[in-house]
């Protein structure tokens, strides 16, 4: 009696078959797959935001992320560590404070007092979080997902002025 509810002509294949409405442009990633990239301010108010898809390298969007952007010091973890990112922050007349990667051969110095200034990075990544809709990704697309952290982002620098 466990299928008493089914129709004696079903067969157990539509018993079993998902009711769940198939997306038409394909499936949705609803952004569990993706990497948020944010650049801060000093005072740690996020500037530019956008995602890639999750497996892209940290360091090959960097350009993009700082691409216009006038500041001191250019503070980022290992993960964009490169020679690129390095030469467009001096073109740009930042001073790059990035620690090396540990599989670099010449490991480059860098100033481990401002790079204790990075935590106003993970705050903001924290104050994002705070938003449900963000930390748990709730967002169906791409789109919307983005435009969720751009709405948390604003709410954010309301807050201060």
């Amino acid at each position: 009696m466990a299928y008493d509810r089914c129709k004696s002509h079903q067969s157990a294949h539509a018993r079993h078959r998902s009711t769940r409405r198939k997306p038409r442009n394909g499936a949705h990633k609803r952004g569990l797959n993706t990497k948020l990239h944010l650049a801060v301010d000093a005072l740690g108010m996020p500037v530019r935001a956008f995602i890639t898809a999750g497996p892209v390298a940290d360091c090959t969007q960097a350009g993009i992320l700082i691409e216009g952007l006038s500041a001191d010091f250019l503070l980022a973890d290992r993960g964009y560590d490169s020679n690129e990112i390095r030469a467009q922050a001096a073109e740009q007349g930042m001073v790059s404070v990035i620690p090396s990667k540990q599989n670099r051969i010449l490991q480059i110095p860098y100033d481990k007092y401002i790079y204790k200034l990075r935590h106003l990075v993970e705050n903001a990544f924290l104050k994002l979080k705070r938003w449900r809709g963000i930390a748990t990704r709730y967002a169906k697309n791409a789109t919307s997902f983005v435009s969720a952290i751009h709405l948390a982002c604003l709410f954010m620098w309301l807050k201060i002025s």
